[in-house]
């Protein structure tokens, strides 16, 4: 069996060798352990880093075109060089390198197909107490979105086979993590999480510069989530928040109509409120019939795509 170890970089000629070098180089049972460098549009010495170190496979975009982009080109990369295992890791070592094997084993062993690496949110020596709360409201979120167990659902230290990677196809530029997650959970594939280290934290993160941006980016992304892959749902609650009015206004009228009259008043306004509100309301459930029927269009797709990259 071969195994890839993809790293997407941006400037991380400083972070990439203490990376490498935690990573394993043999792991029973695989004939092959390589390397694979995305350079996401690096402007210091990344690329030429990843060749003094020895990298199996090196990939330069360009330009810089976002964490989540570098890994899917990565995933097809690695799929061409016909990996059956394909592990993410982050290139500024934040994660213990060799908890690789800890990934790997439950798919090497046919029991998982995707494998999450979780962090000790609790117990994260690093991790402000705001950061703690707002990673694991996320992570439950994910799990009732994705219909999975997974404790860290924003880990970006993760294993998957390569009938998983055929099957992923990523829309969200902003969190692979979140998605590939929500794919995999409602595409029914066996999902398992294992703890896993972490290293001294090297830098602050990229995705975000404040948590007021994280915040803002991870909501924007957990709501399009849910609007992609749990359309009816969606619609359905948005609608309570104009049908719920609608219907008090329709029960005030009729009891100010029969149960306590006054000749005086007119209802119009009331009426045309509740017809707005109404309408309003079906109008967001018809959205959500027509988004069921887009996802299962999407899902033909997807089966599409993933019987193309099978038979390349």
């Amino acid at each position: 069996m071969k195994l890839i170890i993809q790293i997407p970089c941006f400037n991380e000629e400083k972070t990439l060798p203490a990376t490498m070098k935690d990573l394993p180089s043999e792991i029973d049972g695989f004939s092959s352990v390589e390397y694979l460098v995305i350079d996401d549009g690096s402007t210091d010495k990344t690329f030429e880093t990843a060749k003094k170190l020895g990298v199996h496979h090196i990939i330069q975009l360009g330009s810089n075109r976002g964490l989540a982009t570098a890994f899917k080109i990565g995933i097809e990369y690695a799929l061409d060089q016909d990996a059956d295992i394909i592990v993410n890791t982050d290139g500024d070592n934040q994660y213990y390198g060799e908890d690789v094997i800890k990934l790997v084993k439950p798919i090497f062993e046919k029991k998982a197909d995707m494998v999450i690496g979780c962090r000790p949110i609790k117990d994260h020596p690093e991790f402000a107490f705001y950061k703690k709360i707002l990673q694991q409201i996320g992570s439950w979120t994910l799990r009732k979105i994705s219909k999975t167990k997974v404790r860290d659902a924003a880990s970006g230290f993760r294993a998957f086979s390569r009938e998983t990677c055929q099957r992923l196809n990523m829309f969200s530029q902003f969190s692979y993590t979140m998605e590939s997650l929500i794919q995999a959970g409602n595409m029914g594939l066996r999902l398992n999480s294992v703890d896993v280290r972490i290293n001294k934290k090297t830098r602050d993160s990229r995705l975000f510069k404040n948590i007021l941006e994280f915040i803002f980016k991870s909501t924007n992304t957990i709501i399009m989530m849910f609007f992609l892959y749990r359309p009816g749902r969606f619609f359905t609650i948005c609608s309570f928040f104009f049908l719920g009015p609608a219907l008090f206004i329709g029960l005030r009228f009729l009891y100010l109509i029969y149960l306590n009259p006054d000749p005086s008043r007119t209802y119009f306004p009331s009426l045309i409120l509740l017809s707005i509100l109404a309408w309003a309301g079906f109008s967001l459930i018809s959205l959500g019939l027509i988004g069921i029927k887009i996802k299962s269009l999407r899902q033909i797709q997807h089966e599409l795509l993933y019987l193309s990259r099978k038979n390349k």
